[in-house]
């Protein structure tokens, strides 16, 4: 298991507890027939009960002596091994390959150095997938899931909510990888599901939301100065003195599709 030097630079903390390893496949629930992507396979701590499950399993890995060690120990037609970054990966083009008239789901201890833009860039194909189940760090978790009004509500609550319904499933302490990290982790479940009120842009939900939230401390009318006005919040029923983190996913797409109403 520790034969492979952990790397600071690809975020690498191998996970080796065989409980916690098994409440996750558990949670997962792999069948026969699923199109499963994991990211991230490491040394193989979640490949290789997951290929017992499924049969034939892709894995997204960047370090090239880690595919070389996979490629050893599992058979190229069941461990399908793509050596690329998971942030410029093409996670459609795949799936429209292996999942033609389906969805794949994706699985992975994620690199803690990279986890929130490879969340966002997950979220740019929603329609690909059908579930997620993902090993991040607890408070970034614990942002995902947060509601409006919270300290941990933010531009990563707002953009990954309208795409996913997500549901935090398990606690893993440091002591459960090689090396420890220094913080608590935990798994996400997300789950794609069309927003109730639909944005007509997405790109410019992004802007509103990113800039909304630029200065937490600061009010939406201070933080949104340039792009919307007293008339935008008044005939939404917004309250322009409010600061970022109260407003709710539903209103501040409400608040975008009036701007590109204009």
């Amino acid at each position: 298991m520790h034969a492979h030097i952990p790397r600071k630079r690809f975020g690498q903390n191998f996970l080796q507890d065989k409980g916690v390893i098994t409440d996750i496949v558990q949670a997962i629930d792999p069948h026969s027939g699923d199109c499963v992507v994991e990211i991230g396979p490491g040394l193989a701590a979640l490949t290789a009960p997951l290929l017992a499950r499924l049969g034939v399993l892709h894995a997204v890995e960047i370090d090239r002596d880690i595919v070389t060690t996979l490629s050893r120990q599992f058979p190229a037609d069941q461990l399908i091994i793509h050596n690329a970054d998971a942030l410029r990966f093409d996670f459609a083009a795949l799936a429209a390959e292996i999942a033609p008239a389906g969805r794949i789901r994706l699985v992975g201890n994620l690199p803690y150095n990279i986890s929130t833009p490879l969340l966002f860039h997950i979220a740019t194909t929603p329609e690909r997938i059908a579930d997620c189940h993902f090993m991040l760090q607890n408070e970034v978790v614990l942002r995902m899931v947060s509601q409006p009004g919270g300290p941990d509500y933010g531009r990563l609550s707002v953009m990954l909510q309208y795409h996913f319904h997500m549901e935090k499933l398990l606690d893993v302490p440091p002591e459960a990888f090689f090396p420890p990290p220094k913080v608590d982790s935990a798994i996400v479940r997300m789950i794609p599901r069309p927003f109730e009120v639909p944005v007509h842009n997405v790109q410019r939900l992004e802007t509103v939301v990113a800039q909304a939230f630029g200065q937490r401390r600061k009010t939406l009318r201070n933080n949104l100065r340039g792009i919307c006005d007293d008339s935008d919040f008044q005939a939404l029923g917004l309250d322009a003195t409010l600061r970022p983190e109260n407003l709710s996913v539903t209103d501040y797409v409400h608040l975008t599709n009036r701007l590109l109403a204009r």
